[in-house]
């Protein structure tokens, strides 16, 4: 069983369009991109969690077959705009081989996105199926176990995931999706293998306005969930301000609170720009603070065999 990080970008993607900040200068420079977020299961079954406006080009480079099951975490447009994508499964099936691929939402989600997608169950493209968070529900090949994650009241219907294997040798992985807070957090969700964060940011802004992740929080949460594993990074963005930037006047550009900086030291860590820098003041943060979690900065493609310990 293998996942796959077919994006590990924020919600519009880096480099941004339009956007000159030294972060996606930089990127650019590198050619580096960071495509939406979604992951991709793969073995006896395959699970598709996320489908943003990216998804054509992952699932068509990663030469993706019909997804078994495809799990939305919540109802902003990166994460389901795409779900119109995979009318394609149907359109080159023969006539009257297709039938409709499972998705997995909690109602609130479906409230909004059957507005504009409605049409694809109606078509028997997809078939919705609720899910209700704290209960466990059986997809093809895996079980899952939704719980509330706070992204602010314009995605009331946000969820994270357990997500646990029914073939093969057994793992538990926890993708929160987009959150600021968790409202609670469930026993089940506790040391999971592996557990999957996002991290818009590496400082926590003084407003935080869209209610996303920064590694600053995120360092409280890997000690309240305690994987065993590894932490993967992903929804990677570009709102922090990068010292002698002249675009830190930009909207997205948010000042730091109190800015991260080494145990007895009032000079904060270097803003990273490119991946390479994001994965070096990761670990350097973490040794500071002495906190032994592996945690990587997932890029766009990485594979990580989930029966290899």
């Amino acid at each position: 069983m293998n996942l796959t990080f077919l994006g590990s970008g924020a919600s519009w993607g880096l480099p941004e369009l339009n956007c000159e900040c030294l972060i996606c200068r930089d990127m650019r420079q590198r050619r580096e991109k960071r495509e939406r977020t979604a992951l991709l299961f793969e073995g006896g079954s395959s699970l598709l969690i996320d489908c943003g406006p990216d998804i054509a080009a992952q699932l068509s480079r990663h030469s993706v077959r019909r997804p078994d099951g495809v799990l939305i975490s919540h109802e902003h447009g990166d994460h389901y705009i795409g779900l119109d994508e995979l009318f394609s499964y149907k359109r080159s099936s023969p006539e009257g081989g297709f039938t409709p691929i499972p998705v997995y939402m909690t109602r609130e989600s479906w409230d909004i996105i059957r507005v504009r997608f409605g049409y694809l169950e109606q078509l028997e493209v997809i078939k919705v199926h609720e899910v209700i968070p704290k209960k466990f529900s059986a997809v093809p090949g895996f079980e899952i176990f939704p719980f509330r994650t706070d992204h602010g009241t314009f995605a009331r219907g946000s969820v994270g995931y357990l997500i646990r294997n029914s073939e093969g040798a057994p793992f538990r992985i926890v993708y929160t999706s987009d959150f600021m807070n968790l409202p609670e957090i469930p026993e089940e969700i506790l040391q999971p293998e592996i557990l999957i964060l996002p991290c818009w940011r590496l400082n926590e802004p003084v407003k935080n306005t869209p209610h996303h992740l920064s590694f600053q929080r995120a360092m409280e949460f890997m000690k309240i969930l305690k994987p065993t594993r590894e932490i993967f990074l992903v929804h990677i963005g570009d709102g922090d301000p990068v010292p002698g930037d002249p675009a830190n006047s930009m909207a997205k550009k948010r000042e730091p609170a109190h800015p991260l900086a080494p145990p007895g030291s009032s000079k904060p860590y270097p803003i990273p720009k490119n991946h390479a820098e994001w994965q070096s003041v990761v670990n350097r943060i973490l040794s500071d603070y002495h906190q032994d979690f592996k945690c990587t900065v997932a890029w766009d493609g990485l594979t990580v065999d989930l029966q290899k310990r």
